[in-house]
């Protein structure tokens, strides 16, 4: 951990934080979800730098130690892409292997299509790659599905503000740790869901919790709720929506998603490969939607072996 250096790249008006260590021209970029940041990707980019890769962890506009955009709620999808492809044109890569997790799927899949000639594959975790269209999620989920409350203006705002930043991370971490979509009642806010004495997952220590929280005081979440929550349904002008490159996904078996409705009739019944037609998937019966956390050798093996098989 000591030996990952933290540098600031300014492209697109913006100070972007870039985790990065290990060297050499197989590059794996490290594309993070929510309320992970590039911190939740160090196992793995130890893991790999050791084995011989250089290791970039951005974190995203709003994220972070990257700088929060003028005007947060117009965020788009379409931003953090073109400010990966900035950070990627700044540090002269040509071209890497991406490493994603929940939200950061996106990107990372919009990343292959709008650039196909820069990713050479894709690793996906908890999420696979869905249609880009608007997310049919919130009309068969009640109205207290955690989307639905976040996606709602100034009501997240107002439930996160009750807390400090720690707090908030410790728990969503809980709440996204169980194999339950989170939907709170209707009187009850999401926060509310847990309980105070509740322990941290036993994979998720108080050192973690208090760097993932100290993020989050300097950034605040105001970006965080915009993308993804309230970006879903972005158009991006893609014609030609399928994926041309190898991916693997690691799935959790104990990990929420697969709760959405159809989302484990669509990972195991083919309809992935239809966007994915080379996608390998990988369950591991224990994971939760943190894996890359939960089980970091494990998944260091199984992201290793797949990215030296695409070389």
């Amino acid at each position: 951990m000591d030996q990952i250096q933290h540098n600031f790249i300014t492209v697109r008006g913006l100070k972007f934080h870039v985790a990065d260590l290990g060297e050499g021209s197989n590059v794996v970029l490290f594309l993070h979800g929510f309320p992970e940041i590039w911190y939740s990707w160090r196992h793995q980019m130890v893991a790999l730098a050791n084995a011989g890769f250089r290791t970039l962890a951005p974190d995203y506009r709003g994220y972070g130690l990257s700088d929060i955009p003028p005007e947060p709620e117009k965020t788009t999808f379409a931003d953090l892409v073109a400010d990966l492809v900035a950070i990627l044109d700044h540090l002269g890569i040509d071209k890497v292997f991406v490493v994603a997790k929940d939200f950061g799927v996106r990107p990372a899949y919009l990343l292959t299509l709008l650039h196909p000639h820069r990713v050479s594959c894709v690793v996906t975790l908890g999420v696979p790659h869905v249609p880009l269209e608007p997310r049919k999620y919130r009309e068969s989920l009640p109205e207290g599905f955690y989307i639905s409350r976040w996606n709602e203006p100034g009501r997240a705002e107002a439930d996160f503000g009750r807390f400090d930043a720690k707090t908030v991370v410790r728990n969503i971490y809980i709440l996204f740790s169980r194999s339950e979509i989170p939907i709170a009642d209707e009187k009850q806010e999401v926060m509310d869901m847990v309980d105070a004495s509740v322990p941290l997952p036993p994979w998720f220590t108080e050192e973690d919790l208090a760097t993932y929280g100290a993020l989050y005081e300097k950034s605040g979440f105001k970006t965080a709720l915009q993308v993804p929550y309230r970006s879903f349904d972005e158009d991006f002008g893609i014609t030609d929506p399928i994926v041309k490159v190898p991916a693997l996904l690691i799935m959790g078996c104990k990990d929420y998603v697969l709760k959405f409705p159809g989302m484990e009739e669509y990972i195991k019944f083919g309809k992935a490969k239809e966007l994915v037609p080379d996608l390998d998937i990988i369950y591991l019966p224990e994971g939760t939607h943190f894996v890359q956390e939960q089980s970091p050798e494990l998944v260091n093996e199984l992201i290793l072996d797949f990215l030296r098989s695409h070389m």
